[in-house]
């Protein structure tokens, strides 16, 4: 194409093109550059009836340029007239520029959409433009916010004290807008991580907290508002498991059990899942619930171990021997852990996991200590 100087006066900017917010420190520099370098790359233009010439792309530059006092532009004339492939042609080459900001990808999406003068649809859109159908529809759903937030959701992914990123505001985009507007406010003054805006959002949408007392939470800061997410969770996990049936722990009958008439006593189906040559089966089928069930009634247990003499003939059905079956049925065999294993936590949830695990040490390390008393006892009987 003809790059051709025009004259500053003759050129209009467009006011109905997609991008209209500028940065002034950007503005500033790119002044500069031209003031150095001049103008390296041209702008485009379109003739119009009256002889003068509206800009297609290049605002910015055309800004620069008026702010120079230059005489001339150099532009490129298009010799395009259809107003829908203009206004595409305006989308496609602001997408490749930084700080078109997502509000305005939105808005100009939404008048394609919308305007009787183009009635296009999202399909048409993402086979023109390039981008996926949800990349379209994930942009609409900014519109849903009030100007008051719009204004401030910016490009990228950085999170900064008063500003919102998309990914921000798209967590919250599915609640009620009673809530939605007040809650971006305060991820955007608490720079709140996105990964925290979505735990907040789920406590907003929970059915099971009443709306008066979602009211009273707006007037919480970010940071508040997820200490009471971690509450309410912990909460609600302990109801789950508190609701839970219990099932009745299965030990083990002693191996040379006889019924009252002289036979062998018969084997339950339970009894023969846990036989040697299935008790890793068993093991592998083993719930943290029932574990939790088995480890408390360790506690003390070498204290309430009864005393016998040494000429004492071991008991079939004692304490110890019970709870020894029944560890070996639940507990479930070692394994290697790798850090692939770990769960993807971050926050309150990360340090819960830790506090976890040292409580979990902490129980394993004294019920290692009685069943060693335990062998110590056994060892002084011999």
């Amino acid at each position: 194409m003809d790059i051709i100087p025009i004259a500053t006066h003759l050129i209009d900017e467009d006011k109905e093109q997609p991008r209209y917010q500028f940065d002034d420190e950007a503005l500033q520099e790119l002044m500069n550059s031209i003031g150095e370098l001049g103008l390296l790359s041209p702008i485009k233009v379109r003739k119009t009836p009256d002889g003068r010439y509206k800009i297609i792309y290049g605002n910015r530059r055309y800004k620069a340029c008026t702010a120079l006092s230059l005489p001339t532009i150099p532009c490129i004339v298009s010799e395009a007239t259809d107003e829908m492939e203009i206004y595409l042609e305006q989308i496609a080459e602001n997408l490749t520029r930084q700080g078109f900001s997502p509000i305005e990808e939105a808005e100009a999406f939404n008048k394609l959409l919308t305007d009787p003068k183009f009635s296009s649809s999202v399909k048409y859109l993402s086979s023109k433009l390039g981008k996926p159908e949800n990349y379209i529809k994930n942009k609409l759903e900014l519109l849903k916010f009030s100007p008051a937030v719009r204004q401030l959701i910016s490009a990228g992914t950085e999170i900064k004290k008063g500003r919102l990123t998309e990914d921000q505001v798209i967590a919250l985009k599915d609640l009620p807008m009673e809530y939605r507007d007040s809650l971006a406010l305060i991820m955007a003054e608490d720079e709140m991580p996105v990964t925290d805006v979505k735990r907040i959002a789920r406590l907003f949408k929970d059915k099971e907290i009443s709306d008066a007392t979602k009211g009273k939470l707006l007037f919480k800061t970010g940071y508040q508002l997820l200490e009471t997410w971690s509450t309410y969770e912990h909460n609600r996990k302990e109801r789950a498991k508190s609701a839970m049936p219990k099932e009745e722990p299965y030990i083990a009958p002693p191996e040379n059990s006889v019924a009252e008439n002289g036979t062998q006593a018969p084997v339950p189906p339970a009894a023969e899942e846990r036989s040697a040559v299935d008790l890793p089966r068993a093991r592998a089928r083993v719930t943290s619930e029932t574990v939790q069930l088995a480890m408390p009634m360790l506690s003390g247990l070498a204290e309430e171990t009864p005393e016998s003499d040494e000429d004492d003939e071991p008991t079939s059905g004692s304490f110890v021997e019970d709870m020894l079956n029944l560890l070996l049925a639940t507990l479930p065999p070692p394994g290697p852990l790798s850090p692939s294993d770990l769960p993807e936590l971050e926050g309150i949830e990360l340090q819960q996991f830790s506090r976890d695990v040292d409580t979990l040490i902490a129980d394993l390390e004294k019920h290692l200590a009685e069943w060693r008393s335990v062998k110590d006892m056994l060892t002084v009987r011999k």
